[in-house]
Order: structure tokens, then C-alpha cells, then sequence
């Protein structure tokens, strides 16, 4: 049952996102031909807006219904409090509140990664303001996090979207959304194991967490569409999608 009403979320999600705005999307290497079956974790980088769900107009009814059957979606505790944590509870199989410290609510998120299961995780853990900070003026950070689930994982898959932003749609502290927006991506497939041995000889540790956050905060600084005069660059939009997308 648990199953049937995330996908049936997710699908909402995915319709009135097509509905309601464009998507413009490239893929990285080539648009990947590939079952989507052996998709172990999906990677969001530069967080900026609560209504990064709505990336899910990006992905095919498939690859929904595998993340509604096997996700585990670590979401903080303070997004939790708000009126729209009760969506976010609906989102996966598996919902972990967590407190973005490594503590006992982190490892309830690594005991819930067994064989089948498909991780969903921001690796920036915070939101980006439209200053370019996060609420406490800090700069935007990749932490750790993400490098103890790729130690868990051995093989699979796993997809990174670099999200162009979503400030014009919805910044931090704005109660509506603006409809009829474009929303930019660049989306990437890679293989884990290889992934992982591409980092260099780290077995684990320290070592192999200043790794991924040093790579992954290369790729966001590089991959991810940005903000330019007259618009935000990015691609087109996949032939694959099979759903009408509007155009601004």
C-alpha cells in the first residue's frame, strides 16, 4: 500500500509539473539507454527551493515507480515541521527524519540501504538563498554524507542532476509558487563501482569522504546550469520524457 501511494505522488507530481511549467534538459555523455533497474542512488545538487519534487516531471513513470518501491529518503527535521512535511512523508517507502548531523537518525538512513533499496539525497543538506548562502550566511557546502551511502553501495547506478536553480519558481521563505517557469538541468548516469575506483586508491574513511565532497563540489561548480542575462542556461528537452512539455 505504501508503495502504490508514493508512486501515485510522485505521478501527481510529475503531471502537474508538465502542467504547470517547462523543463530543459540535457544528459551528459548521451541520453543513457537503460532499464532504470539497476538505479541505487539519485544525487541533487544546488539545492535551492522545497520544490525540487517537481524535478520529477524529469523522470520516466518506470524509474518513478523504483524509487517508489525501494527509496530511502533522508529529509531534515525542520522540513518535517512545516505544513509541506507532511508531502514529504509520501515521497518514498522509506522516510528518515534526520537532524544533518552524523548521528543515530544518519545511521537509521544506512541501516535502511539493503540490496534493492534506491537512495534519493541533497548532498548540501541546506538550502541556497538567493544570496548564495545558506540561512546562517554560510557558504554552500557538499558535505560527507553521501560518501558514507557510496561506501554501503558496491554496484548499481546512480544519477546526478544538476539542478540550474529554482529561486524563480520558489526561494527559501516565499509561500507560493511562480507557474509557467522553465526549469533547467544536466542529468549524468554513472556507474558506482567505477565512480568510486575514478576517486583514486581510497578504501574508506576520511580519505574517501574529502574525495567525493572535492569531486562533487567540482561537478556542481562546473555542471550545473547557471544564471545569465536574459535567462538560465541549459539544454533541451529529452525526447524520452513521452509527455508534452510547455515551452515558456
Amino acid at each position: 500500500m505504501r508503495t502504490f501511494l508514493a508512486f501515485l505522488v510522485l505521478s501527481a507530481v510529475k503531471v502537474l509539473g508538465h502542467l504547470f511549467f517547462g523543463f530543459r534538459a540535457e544528459w551528459i555523455g548521451g541520453r543513457p539507454r537503460n532499464r532504470w533497474g539497476r538505479v541505487r542512488l539519485f544525487v541533487l545538487i544546488h539545492h535551492t527551493s522545497l520544490y525540487e519534487p517537481v524535478f520529477a516531471g524529469l523522470a520516466p513513470f518506470r524509474l518513478l515507480w523504483h524509487f517508489a518501491a525501494h527509496g530511502v529518503l533522508p529529509v531534515a527535521e525542520k522540513t518535517i515541521r512545516r505544513r509541506i512535511g507532511l508531502f514529504f512523508r509520501f515521497l518514498a517507502r522509506n522516510v528518515v527524519v534526520v537532524t544533518r548531523q552524523r548521528d543515530h537518525t544518519w545511521d537509521q538512513v544506512l541501516n535502511r540501504i539493503d540490496t534493492r533499496a534506491v537512495v534519493m539525497i541533497l548532498p548540501e543538506g541546506r538550502m541556497m538563498r538567493p544570496n548564495g548562502l545558506d540561512a546562517a550566511g554560510r557558504s554552500m557546502t557538499i558535505r560527507g554524507g553521501i560518501a558514507d551511502i557510496l561506501e554501503v553501495l558496491d554496484d548499481g547506478q546512480m544519477i546526478v542532476l544538476y539542478s540550474g536553480g529554482l529561486h524563480h519558481v520558489q526561494a527559501p521563505g516565499e509561500v507560493l509558487p511562480r507557474p509557467f517557469r522553465t526549469l533547467r538541468a544536466r542529468l549524468e548516469l554513472l556507474d558506482i563501482e567505477a565512480y568510486k575506483r575514478s576517486l583514486g586508491p581510497t578504501t574508506g574513511g576520511q580519505e574517501f569522504r574529502n574525495a567525493v565532497v572535492a569531486d562533487l563540489t567540482h561537478r556542481r561548480d562546473t555542471l550545473c546550469p547557471v544564471q545569465v542575462e536574459g535567462g538560465i542556461q541549459g539544454g533541451e528537452v529529452p525526447r524520452w520524457l513521452g509527455w508534452w512539455t510547455p515551452r515558456r
